[in-house]
């Protein structure tokens, strides 16, 4: 007669280890960068200004975020109308996972 072993190893119920949701940085949530990004949407529109921007994703109201070229995180000034584009949703996040990339690639 055969008998069989149990397994030594149990598994992980991975659905249980959920990551903890993003939240933004302090100072995007700040009352001077609000009335900062509600001048620029005053003063430029609530228009994507992304060159490389297909338009696929505008629609009227549209939700703009206003990006720093240079990340603060890389030395970008805060306030710096230059140094702000308001971008759509779409532009935003692949701008964003470029910029993540890079600084990834230049740690390995």
């Amino acid at each position: 007669m055969v008998r069989v072993l149990q397994p030594s190893l149990r598994t992980l119920d991975v659905r249980a280890a959920a990551p903890a949701p993003k939240r933004a940085d302090p100072f995007y949530e700040s009352p001077e960068w609000r009335a900062f990004v509600a001048r620029l949407i005053e003063k430029r529109g609530r228009i994507c200004e992304d060159p490389e921007c297909d338009g696929r994703t505008h629609r009227p109201g549209m939700r703009v975020f206003a990006d720093h070229l240079i990340e603060l995180q890389d030395g970008g000034a805060p306030f710096d109308e230059d140094n702000v584009m308001l971008r759509c949703g779409s532009s935003h996040s692949t701008k964003t996972a470029k910029e993540r990339a890079k600084r990834m690639a230049q740690h390995f």
